[in-house]
């Protein structure tokens, strides 16, 4: 006789997990409920790899919760629709992002837009959302560009000195933070005081602004750098991560490599 949790996640998945906060990721049999009437199946083909996900499988933010499968870069061919989708099809390629059990309902989903600040879903990270004139400015030429940018985009998930970030700025500059470190960092408030520049934070666009981007980058034929690799070369590839021995996005190419063992 089948369990509970049998009936009640019925399809199996195969996928790599980490066990503890050694965040080693190996093969790993687990289920999935079924398909509901607001859902879309699909077989994953890439998946990416974020430092977000080495956050979680090092349990660096304190919230992750073992077994975990991370990856949430996702795209795939749909394999099962449910009875009230109307915009995909068996068939249809599909990027799939992270927004989880959003309420579709309150403010933030309706009236803003940024389904991702709905107190309902998971943690998530993926499209920034950002307003204002934007340059760009490192620090290999940081002593020349003091005071010339208009805003920086923070996007570093390690512990690092915000001082000179907030060095580069003119007055009402702003520095954006969209990288999650796992330990507070210092913030220097006197800079921030005589320039009148601002610190602020950004987490991952809603569905509409994800669209537009998607859409932006398909029109223009915007392509990310990436590397693909095969699921076995994935604990490598996080600790390349770690040693910062990567500046484009790693890739698993799902389809090819990952070979299910039920």
């Amino acid at each position: 006789m089948a369990s509970q949790a049998e009936l009640e996640h019925p399809n199996k998945a195969f996928g790599w997990a980490s066990r503890d906060t050694s965040g080693i990721l190996s093969p790993f049999n687990f289920s999935r409920r079924k398909t509901g009437e607001n859902d879309v199946a699909f077989k994953v083909l890439y998946c990416g790899i974020c430092h977000s996900d080495l956050h979680m499988v090092k349990n660096e933010w304190g919230i992750s919760k073992y077994p975990l499968v991370p990856g949430h870069e996702i795209v795939g061919v749909v394999t099962e629709v449910g009875s009230k989708v109307q915009k995909f099809k068996v068939g249809d390629n599909v990027g799939v992002g992270c927004l989880v059990g959003s309420c579709r309902a309150c403010q933030s989903c309706v009236d803003d837009n940024l389904e991702n600040y709905c107190p309902s879903p998971i943690l998530t990270y993926g499209a920034k959302n950002v307003d204002g004139t934007i340059t760009y400015g490192g620090y290999s030429d940081s002593m020349a560009a003091i005071g010339t940018l208009d805003g920086i985009i923070d996007t570093v998930s390690a512990v690092h000195s915000l001082l000179p970030l907030v060095s580069l700025l003119k007055s009402h500059g702003k520095l954006v933070m969209v990288g999650a470190p796992e330990k507070p960092l210092e913030l220097p408030v006197f800079p921030l005081i005589l320039g009148r520049r601002i610190v602020a934070g950004s987490n991952i666009g809603g569905l509409k602004e994800t669209q537009e981007m998607i859409d932006f980058a398909a029109k223009h034929n915007v392509k990310p750098e990436i590397e693909v690799i095969p699921i076995d070369y994935v604990n490598t590839a996080m600790k390349r991560l770690i040693k910062l021995d990567v500046k484009y996005r790693f890739v698993i190419d799902i389809g090819n490599t990952l070979k299910p063992k039920f």
